[in-house]
């Protein structure tokens, strides 16, 4: 079954700005179309999105059930969560305000389960960003079902049955491996997408072998939420180690994101965007 319709992005949208360097095994954008392979009613369905000129997003969806698949798929691209709010209120903010132009109408995009958020948050921890996604990349293939030439995201039943010593030979360091097989049988990522932010920070970081950051982007991609930032995002340290003049740590990045607020998490995505561009 095949569905074609048009989403009307709330606020300022650019689906080019928002996919770049977003590539992973789940999903590319290439030639100003986004496919993504996903998961609906426990079938594989892939989806095409691409932008008009005038903003909206055309989006096909391929698989036995298309229509109801697009409520995952907009969410996955963050269409409905209008951040206008999020630019007026800091047009004017030394550091974000330049931001706010260069990379106009950047979201997070999101992933299509919890799991695969988790497995990008232990990947990345403490390591440069490039090495994450080959990591990433290799455990993906490894553990996940291939389908049109992508592979379809993790699920909690995805590591449970797995060994950590498995993880290890696709490049996972043994704690992290630990840590995902140990989530993946103890703990439904997925009920989080029920809870309070606070109640979904608090309950990551209590979490052998997560913690803020972890809990930051698991918040951001695979909830879906803008409220907590990327307290020790190596790309953040940098930025606080050129503000400082001297190396700074985690506790520095919480202390630079805690006047965005409520939007902190998309003041992280933001600000390291100003660092690359």
């Amino acid at each position: 079954m095949q569905f074609e319709t048009t989403i009307a992005p709330r606020g300022p949208y650019s689906l080019a700005r928002s996919a770049r360097m977003r590539s992973d095994e789940t999903r590319f954008f290439r030639d100003g179309v986004l496919t993504v392979a996903f998961e609906h009613e426990a079938q594989a369905h892939v989806a095409r999105t691409w932008q008009r000129a005038d903003g909206r997003l055309d989006v096909r969806i391929d698989g036995p059930h298309a229509r109801a698949a697009l409520e995952p798929m907009r969410f996955m691209l963050a269409a409905d969560d209008d951040h206008s709010a999020f630019v007026e209120e800091f047009r004017g903010d030394p550091l974000l305000g330049p931001v706010l132009g260069r990379v106009r109408g950047l979201r997070p995009l999101r992933v299509a389960t919890v799991t695969h958020a988790l497995v990008k948050a232990v990947c990345g921890q403490l390591i440069q960003a490039r090495e994450a996604r080959l990591i990433e990349a290799r455990l993906l293939r490894a553990a996940t079902p291939e389908h049109e030439g992508l592979h379809l995201p993790p699920t909690r039943s995805t590591f449970a049955g797995i060994a950590p010593a498995s993880l290890m030979r696709q490049g996972l360091a043994a704690r992290k491996a630990a840590t995902l097989v140990r989530l993946s049988r103890t703990f439904d990522l997925e009920r989080l997408r029920d809870v309070a932010s606070t109640k979904a920070v608090t309950r990551i970081e209590a979490e052998r072998g997560l913690g803020p950051w972890s809990a930051g982007v698991i918040s951001l991609y695979g909830l879906g939420r803008f409220d907590h930032g990327l307290v020790g995002d190596l790309g953040l340290v940098k930025l606080c180690s050129r503000l400082a003049g001297r190396w700074a740590t985690a506790e520095d990045t919480r202390e630079l994101l805690a006047p965005y607020g409520e939007w902190s998490g998309l003041a992280s995505v933001y600000l390291l965007a100003g660092a690359k561009n």
